[in-house]
């Protein structure tokens, strides 16, 4: 399949005379805890000639494709990127410690991820995790019944959000560290759920432990409690408008 995706990167790069600076995989492949049926879910960065920037017109800063045969592609123009990254949206954040990179330009992940550490904002990034991880539980049924898929959505995000207040730094994006967060007998639990995952289809039910249930019950309301007394923080754009113009003319072509 990387090779199928590699090609079909290099297919799309010269139909949209466009230039892929990194391209990474993100979901539950990028997250590591996929299911025999997940998607591959390619993601990448991009950047247009210069004369495209110049103009009075409102211009796409995005690219997507039908998801077809397993494969759900679609990539950000780096303006749009670095205006994520002023709003300390975790999206560029993980996309850059994805574990699986299909392609990159020399030096751009590093220069690009180095720049984030100026636009980490805690507040933003616990509190867009607390959502994902809410979203998810509100897929329980009978009490304490949830599709396995869903179990993980709740774990990640809501360990995502306990990285980012204590220690206030950019959340990883793989399951690995963020296990450490948790008590030793539940860290067991949650990678015995992990190899279930991996031979589980998506849509697997699963009962949700009760120590586990407690686990993730109390740590929401810490969390939820902590952000709420997190300062507001601001971010300049020099630093963007720089990368920005560098890259531009770098790659125009």
């Amino acid at each position: 399949m990387k090779t199928t995706i590699i090609n079909k990167l290099a297919e799309i790069e010269r139909s949209n005379n466009i230039k892929i600076l990194f391209s990474c995989e993100s979901g539950s492949r990028g997250w590591e805890f996929p299911s025999p049926d997940s998607d591959f879910d390619v993601r990448f960065i991009y950047v247009r000639p210069l004369n495209y920037y110049l103009s009075v017109s409102q211009k796409d800063d995005h690219l997507g494709f039908p998801i077809n045969d397993e494969l759900d592609i679609y990539g950000w123009d780096i303006k749009k990127v670095l205006k994520l990254i002023r709003k300390s949206n975790t999206t560029p954040f993980e996309w850059l410690q994805s574990p699986i990179v299909y392609g990159e330009q020399a030096h751009f992940r590093d220069e690009l991820w180095a720049l984030c550490q100026s636009y980490f904002y805690r507040k933003t990034n616990v509190n867009h995790y607390l959502g994902i991880a809410h979203g998810a539980l509100e897929t329980v049924t009978n009490g304490n019944e949830i599709k396995i898929k869903k179990l993980f959505y709740v774990l990640r995000s809501l360990l995502s959000a306990k990285w980012c207040l204590e220690k206030n730094t950019i959340s990883p994006m793989t399951i690995g560290p963020l296990l450490t967060l948790m008590p030793a007998q539940l860290q067991k639990l949650v990678k015995d759920l992990i190899t279930l995952k991996s031979t589980s289809a998506e849509g697997f039910v699963i009962k949700i432990d009760p120590e586990l249930s407690k686990y993730i019950d109390d740590e929401l309301k810490k969390c939820t409690e902590g952000a709420k007394v997190l300062p507001k923080e601001s971010f300049e754009n020099e630093m963007l408008d720089v990368f920005f113009r560098n890259t531009i003319s770098r790659y125009d072509h």
